[in-house]
């Protein structure tokens, strides 16, 4: 029987900031991050409480300021910063298009958004808002993917969707490789076995005690999130066992 409502009441959505960059592979490209918020609104209009992480790589990645020099825990706060501007950008485009939106920082900086606070960021949720989470965890040495894993875990999300160029998840990587293997279901065991690039092993570490399943998908293809919340079969599946 086809699947006449939401398969997910529930998910979080992890975005990387590259995504926001577009073609021009630096910034924030207008196009790209109204592009994402259309997709963003047909998930909330099929009535799907939404909570969003971001990445900061489209302005600035920590672990590459410290691997050029930088003092490891200086350069993550600063990727930090990064997630918050793109969260604010975000939250700007969505509510030009009507969408009710929150951006929780696990700094704070309460000029610019709220602090992170779990009861709160469910309560919006449940009054069908979308709750970005900014500023990684809070803390130097953990990837926004941690971040990911671990907000969703306490939202009590039901999948992490993670929104990322390419197709899904590959034996290796297709854009240098045309011959490279799409995977449609595999193991958190598998990705740590493989050491696939998936999710920093952090993350996919919670994920797998927690039973806490990742779609990984190509966020490009307007149709695919709508597709995944109906049940439709997109991307790769990545959970605990087959």
């Amino acid at each position: 029987m086809p699947v006449t409502g939401p398969k997910y009441k529930r998910v979080l959505l992890k975005i990387s900031g590259e995504v926001l960059a577009g073609g021009q592979g630096f910034g924030i490209d207008p196009k790209t991050i109204d592009s994402l918020a259309e997709v963003i609104h047909e998930a909330v209009d099929l009535g799907v409480e939404m909570a969003i992480v971001i990445g900061g790589g489209n302005i600035f990645r920590g672990l590459a300021g410290a691997s050029a020099g930088m003092e490891r825990t200086s350069a993550d706060y600063m990727g930090m910063l990064a997630t918050i501007l793109n969260a604010l950008a975000l939250q700007s485009t969505l509510e030009q298009k009507g969408i009710y939106t929150r951006v929780q920082s696990a700094i704070e900086m309460k000029q610019l958004s709220e602090a992170y606070i779990r009861r709160k960021a469910i309560r919006h949720l449940e009054k069908k808002r979308v709750v970005i989470f900014a500023g990684g965890t809070g803390n130097p040495y953990f990837s926004t993917d941690t971040a990911a894993a671990l907000r969703a875990m306490e939202i009590g999300a039901e999948v992490i969707l993670k929104g990322t160029k390419v197709d899904g998840v590959f034996d290796r990587d297709p854009i240098k490789d045309k011959t490279a293997k799409k995977y449609d279901e595999m193991t958190f065991f598998e990705v740590i076995e493989k050491r696939l690039t998936v999710m920093d092993s952090t993350a996919v570490t919670l994920c797998m005690d927690n039973n806490l399943p990742l779609i990984v998908f190509n966020i490009k293809e307007k149709e695919n999130i709508r597709k995944i919340l109906t049940g439709e079969k997109v991307g790769t599946l990545i959970q605990k066992s087959l």
